[in-house]
This record gives C-alpha cells, structure tokens and sequence, in this order.
C-alpha cells in the first residue's frame, strides 16, 4: 500500500517509494509495476500525475484526481508558484550555500537553462579509507531547483564534484561500490522531502511532507546525522 500524505477531492499526494517509476517511459525502461497503476488500484478511480520524481529517488509526489485540475496544477509548476524541497547526502564537503546555474542537455539533445539552490545543513567525517585518504567526508543537504529538469539535482551536485551517494549514472561508482562493499548499501541518497502548492480551488497554501525510509535512515545513522525533522 502507498503512504497517503494529502488527500481531497482534487489532489492526492504519496511519498513515493524509492525504485518504483511514475509511470512508462521510454528513458526509464520497463518494470512490473507503476506509482499510476498502484495508486489507481488503490484508491479505485484515475489520477493523474503532475510532476515526476525519479525512479531511485523517494518523497512527495503529487496527482490529480481530474483533467481541469490536472491543467491548473502545471500551470502553477510552470509558472513556479510551487516549490519543491530535496534532502540530500553528497560526498565531501560542498560549500555552506550555493547556486548552481549549469545549462543541462535534456534526452532530446535540447540545451535547457537549470538552476539549484541548497544549503548545507549537516558535515561528517568516518573512518573509511579511500584513495589516498584515510577517511571519508560526506554532508547533507537541502535543495531547492528553480527549475524541473531530467536528473537536474543529480547532474548539477555532479557538476560541482559533490555527487550524491549512491547514484549510479551521475555519482561516483568508486563510492558507491564501497559502500556496497562495506556496509552492504546501494540506496540513493535523495529525497523529495516537501511540496508547497496553491490548492487549485481555494488557492489556500498546501504543504506536504514526505518522511525518509528506513534505508535512509541507516546511511544518516552510519554518518551520525540527525534526521530527526525527516523521520
């Protein structure tokens, strides 16, 4: 069964579990099943998708439960009236707060301006050796993208060398098979923690958070953060 964060008689909001895709695409490859299909199934009546989290990454994902408030709801992310929250484990220090605006090359070739802001919020240092260094720094992060592009928060903490912990295709395998090695983790460490929104009728402000999994839990518990306000 899918967590239920928000729901009404326009919107429905889930925290979306990590490995399971929105629905089909042909960048995301096959699966047996779809957040669309199983929240259909659950609730027994269509919804529709207003935005997509990836496959590996967890959180708040919203829908709709009708096409006129599908329509309002992309307004509101087109025009950027809703603002999307991310926490994140990188590898290294990153700096205390930064803007990252890199143009992305999206999956049709199409140079697309991308722009991400996030804070620092927590640092550690365990003894892991790697490479020449005899332990490993990580942090943890908030992020907030102005902008919605295909993998932007994994190609931009990439862009400024701090990837996050256990992505595959824009991370540092290295890493990640170390982790794997020493503590039998491959989880990605991203998650959609908060969705801030105009109800489309009443156009009340809406925040919905979403809480890590236990899987999360276990790399912030391994780095003694403290995940107290996402748990």
């Amino acid at each position: 069964m899918l967590e239920i964060l928000y729901r009404d008689e326009h919107l429905i909001a889930i925290n979306k579990p990590s490995g399971l895709l929105v629905h089909k695409s042909f960048y995301s490859g096959e699966a047996d099943t779809y957040a669309i299909q199983e929240l259909r199934n659950q609730i027994g009546q269509k919804v529709y998708p207003v935005h997509r989290l990836d496959r590996k990454t967890s959180g708040v994902l919203l829908f709709t439960l009708d096409k006129d408030t599908l329509r309002i709801m992309s307004t509101q992310f087109e025009e950027k009236i809703v603002e999307k929250k991310y926490i994140a484990i990188l590898r290294g220090w990153a700096k205390e707060e930064e803007t990252i605006d890199y143009d992305l090359i999206n999956e049709n070739e199409v140079k697309q301006n991308a722009i991400t802001y996030y804070h620092r919020l927590q640092t550690s240092e365990i003894e892991l050796p790697f490479l020449k260094h005899q332990t490993s720094r990580y942090c943890l992060v908030e992020a907030i993208p102005e902008t919605g592009r295909f993998h932007q928060l994994r190609k931009h903490f990439k862009h400024i060398l701090h990837p996050i912990l256990g992505c595959r295709k824009h991370g540092c395998n290295k890493q990640n098979k170390l982790w794997l090695q020493t503590f039998g983790i491959n989880k990605m460490t991203l998650h959609a923690h908060q969705l801030a929104f105009n109800h489309p009728v009443s156009n009340e402000r809406i925040t919905v958070n979403a809480t890590i999994d236990d899987e999360f839990k276990r790399v912030g518990d391994i780095l003694n953060f403290d995940l107290a306000l996402y748990s």
